[in-house]
């Protein structure tokens, strides 16, 4: 009897077959593994399958989504989708790369956050939360716990102690200005339920629908509430207990589809928030500050075009802003938004050089501001010191940081001005008086508010 030959695919070698299934994608993948036993073979070859995982999840090794060891990439690729199987798969894919960007980013420049952050929450306690306060949670937002269950806390009886270490801990970070310090942190799903029972009820909503994801955990009351309904994030004002005042985070228009899982792109304010947040670490716009023996998130900005940069006679002085919601009055025509700034001046390792001389240190004695709204010059302010100091400057040396805050009635403004130097000391002169420029910085309502 004459024998078979081998027609179609299977007359092609295989390592033609490898390349031509590792071109269909995982899903493809596995539906001609259902054909024969040879292309069974050729669909579960183990580089193929670790190429997947690579490509999907960017996962180097064979681990599934509890971080376990499996005994092959298939076998990790079939885990990671059984355990995400109620989701979109491209939303899984995205909130996990937000994730590991995260944790990516603190491994290297903040390892302190990384045990606060929680192991991730399962579809039984996220139930709990949705039955407990009467909300069905937006889709992004279900997946980003179930990855990372928000952040251990200190308890609320600590707040504004003395040992502010761990409060300083906050994913979100935050800033300070005079004696207000405010470092936000993501809640997990019992602190939400907690405080959306505590807040919302006090504020009296009539309907279910806002949670409390994220709080400061120092003294300072910045509360942010998603609303699971829309799907946008919002922070409260200065009015927030008064008159239930809020402003959204994100730009109203990015978000989309946060219920409709057969939909092919879903993102809400939380997931936006985050992945916005996350760029801005990775790009170096915001970083970590560390004062004394205490290191945190500082969401100054540290790069053009919202911090700006001069350097005068070997003075170099950066300076950038921060809104402020929550001392924001948007009823209020003349002061309705607050900006925090932040200065930082140093003094050049070659010293300071002044008509062609130069000093191994000058004193800063006198300041001068000019603040403006819509381009409109609203403040010309002249003083002695800076927040009651006059910081000394050597060559090497930190940077001095002060913080300080300014009223505004517009959403978009500025200020610029100089610092008046002596060489040497005070108490002892070695030259005349200089201006070390202080270049022109923004103060602008932002599309994200952190």
């Amino acid at each position: 009897m004459a024998t078979k030959q081998p027609t179609g695919l299977e007359i092609i070698g295989g390592l033609a077959i490898h390349v031509i299934v590792s071109k269909l994608g995982p899903s493809d993948a596995a539906a001609v593994a259902c054909v024969n036993k040879r292309f069974k073979d050729w669909a579960s070859d183990e580089s193929l399958w670790a190429s997947f995982c690579a490509q999907e999840l960017k996962l180097s090794s064979p681990i599934d989504p509890l971080g376990n060891q499996c005994p092959t990439f298939k076998a990790a690729y079939g885990a990671w989708r059984e355990a995400y199987g109620m989701y979109p798969w491209s939303l899984v894919k995205r909130v996990k790369d937000i994730w590991d960007r995260i944790k990516t980013w603190l491994t290297k420049n903040f390892p302190e956050v990384l045990p606060t952050l929680r192991k991730g929450a399962s579809e039984d306690e996220i139930n709990k939360l949705e039955k407990c306060l009467k909300v069905k949670l937006p889709l992004p937002t279900r997946v980003l716990y179930r990855f990372c269950d928000g952040q251990e806390q200190c308890s609320p009886s600590s707040r504004g102690s003395t040992n502010r270490l761990q409060n300083l801990c906050g994913l979100i970070g935050g800033y300070s200005f005079y004696e207000y310090l405010v470092n936000v942190f993501l809640l997990p799903l019992d602190l939400i339920i907690k405080e959306t029972n505590d807040i919302v009820r006090h504020l009296g909503f009539s309907k279910h629908k806002y949670i409390v994801v994220a709080t400061s955990s120092t003294y300072i009351e910045k509360i942010f509430f998603l609303d699971c309904e829309e799907g946008q994030l919002y922070v409260g004002t200065k009015n927030l207990l008064v008159s239930r005042e809020m402003m959204p985070c994100v730009p109203n228009g990015l978000i989309t589809s946060i219920h409709d899982s057969k939909s092919c792109f879903q993102q809400d304010g939380m997931l936006l928030w985050l992945e916005e947040h996350v760029h801005r670490l990775e790009t170096g716009y915001i970083k970590v500050r560390e004062e004394g023996n205490i290191r945190s998130i500082s969401l100054f900005p540290e790069q053009l075009p919202l911090c700006s940069s001069a350097t005068t006679g070997g003075v170099q002085v950066r300076a950038s802003a921060v809104f402020v919601p929550e001392f924001s009055d948007l009823v209020q025509e003349k002061e309705k938004y607050m900006f925090a700034y932040s200065i930082r001046m140093s003094l050049k390792p070659e010293g300071c050089f002044i008509h062609g001389m130069s000093f191994n240190s000058c004193q800063l004695y006198w300041r001068h501001w000019i603040i403006k709204a819509n381009d409109h010059v609203v403040a010309d302010i002249n003083g002695e010191a800076v927040i009651g100091q006059f910081p000394l400057l050597r060559p090497g040396e930190k940077e001095f940081v002060y913080e300080s805050c300014t009223m505004s009635a517009s959403s978009r403004g500025s200020i610029e001005g100089s610092f008046t130097f002596v060489p040497g000391r005070l108490a002892d002169p070695k030259g005349s008086t200089f201006d070390a420029e202080v270049a022109k910085f923004p103060l602008l309502l932002p599309e994200y508010i952190f």
